[in-house]
């Protein structure tokens, strides 16, 4: 039987989104962030990305290290409007699912 887990050595960061005005005032801002967020998986640091449950803000998954990451989050029209703050978490994954650290490339 394969090993369920393989070894990496990859650096991620989670970002965390809290909504900072009313949700239905969020939609407003949401395509530029649907493009914004479109074009982090184009430069292949976006690894996944959606709306908490509750519909409070949303988690994002990037590969990279917080300084990176912390630069390109800047530049989320979210962050630029004031629609919501980011926290970035970074952290570095030492063992992931084997398919995960195939695609991480560690």
């Amino acid at each position: 039987m394969a090993d369920s887990y393989a070894r990496c050595d990859a650096p991620l960061c989670v970002v965390i989104l809290t909504y900072l005005i009313d949700v239905h005032e969020v939609d407003v801002h949401r395509p530029a962030h649907v493009d914004w967020l479109k074009l982090a998986y184009d430069n292949g640091v976006m690894l996944a990305s959606g709306r908490q449950r509750p519909t409070t803000g949303g988690v994002l998954i990037f590969r990279g290290d917080k300084a990176a990451v912390e630069a390109i989050v800047a530049t989320d029209p979210f962050v630029l409007n004031g629609v919501a703050r980011a926290k970035v978490i970074h952290f570095v994954a030492t063992m992931a699912e084997p398919l995960m650290v195939e695609a991480l490339g560690a």
